[in-house]
């Protein structure tokens, strides 16, 4: 067995995509998530899945990925679901990133 194999990278694509547009439609539903909380939690947000499509080949640039996920203007969702942050979450979220560095 090759030891440097990720079990995901077994998952057939379509079964990946489809829990990917599953986990993508749930943040669109649970709005009340907020990025900033997503961040300081798990250290990524629905800006990184944006990111991480465009690295995976998705031909839009960073605001049409970014309206993908959403599902509206970036500048939409910033206005009408998007909270200011606390002073509590935005440590949250720089302890959060640190620990996404890889060295």
């Amino acid at each position: 067995m090759d030891t440097n194999t990720d079990p995901l990278d077994t998952l057939p694509d379509a079964v990946a995509a489809d829990a990917f547009r599953r986990l993508v439609r749930h943040l669109r539903h649970r709005h009340d998530a907020q990025n900033i909380e997503l961040m300081g939690l798990a250290g990524f947000c629905r800006n990184c899945l944006a990111d991480w499509i465009r690295d995976a080949g998705y031909d839009g640039d960073k605001e049409a990925a970014r309206e993908l996920i959403h599902n509206m203007p970036a500048a939409e969702w910033k206005a009408t679901r998007q909270t200011p942050a606390t002073e509590a979450q935005l440590a949250a979220m720089q302890a959060s990133i640190a620990k996404n560095r890889v060295e």
